[in-house]
């Protein structure tokens, strides 16, 4: 998909909440295929310094904008994204066209039965949406060829049409690529802490931090320890980095036209 936005290299889908939804029925419905990354500040960092994991990303076919600097970001660069799309929204808000429509759901990952709770959870506000199965692997730091080759076997004899990992990002975006050719479903997607926050066991921030950037806050007065690192270190050298390439592409612009 053409409809992107280049922050830091990684090309950024614009699309928002609706569209990407939009695009998702329109996959299952036509029989295509489509690999979908949910990337926030910290994993756009990481790719601007790890070449494997922007060609990850720069191959998905979405690449959602996962916090609301990326949108701050594109305004800045004269290209915007027309709305946030997390895993924190996606995977509730398309529970209910699922449901519906008659999508059918494999939840893959998060820690010991996260995934069976979600999938009750999810069952009991959309009753007719068909979760066709659940797998929580092992927390390990590598899978096995075993462990991976058991984990596509039950995607594929289950008759998802969408897989939903939760492993983490960037290590769920490196696992779909990895494995996308044997899985025989129309969308892979990562949706990171998303299992456990619509499972109930981890509280959301509230809709008005959500709205002006600080859900980012909430989640660190959380979890600091295991957030400070991201929040605090990796996530303010963002505000330079854009800045500059703001700077650099209004120079070029200039400069073409003067030419």
């Amino acid at each position: 998909m053409k409809d992107r936005v280049n922050i830091l290299d990684t090309l950024v889908s614009r699309l928002d909440l609706k569209e990407t939804m939009q695009h998702f029925s329109s996959a299952i419905e036509n029989g295509t295929r489509l690999r979908v990354a949910v990337t926030p500040v910290n994993c756009l960092l990481w790719a601007r310094k790890n070449q494997k994991l922007r060609e990850i990303y720069n191959s998905a076919d979405i690449v959602t904008a996962d916090g609301v600097p990326l949108i701050w970001a594109s305004r800045l660069l004269n290209n915007p994204i027309r709305g946030r799309v997390t895993g924190l929204d996606l995977l509730p808000e398309f529970s209910k066209v699922a449901a519906e429509k008659q999508h059918k759901f494999f939840l893959l990952g998060a820690s010991d039965r996260v995934a069976e709770q979600l999938a009750d959870r999810l069952k009991e506000k959309y009753p007719a949406l068909q979760i066709v199965g659940t797998y929580s692997p092992p927390f390990v730091a590598t899978f096995s060829d075993e462990e991976n080759n058991k984990m596509v076997d039950m995607v594929n004899r289950s008759g998802a049409d969408v897989l939903w990992v939760s492993l983490t990002a960037p290590r769920q975006d490196y696992w779909i690529f990895e494995h996308f050719d044997r899985l025989n479903i129309s969308i892979a997607v990562g949706v990171g802490a998303a299992f456990d926050v619509v499972a109930g066991n981890i509280k959301r921030a509230p809709l008005w931090m959500q709205k002006i950037g600080l859900e980012w806050f909430f989640r660190l007065s959380r979890e600091p320890g295991r957030l400070s690192r991201r929040y605090l270190l990796e996530a303010p050298a963002f505000i330079p980095l854009i800045l500059k390439q703001a700077l650099q592409k209004k120079f070029l612009h200039d400069n073409r036209q003067k030419e």
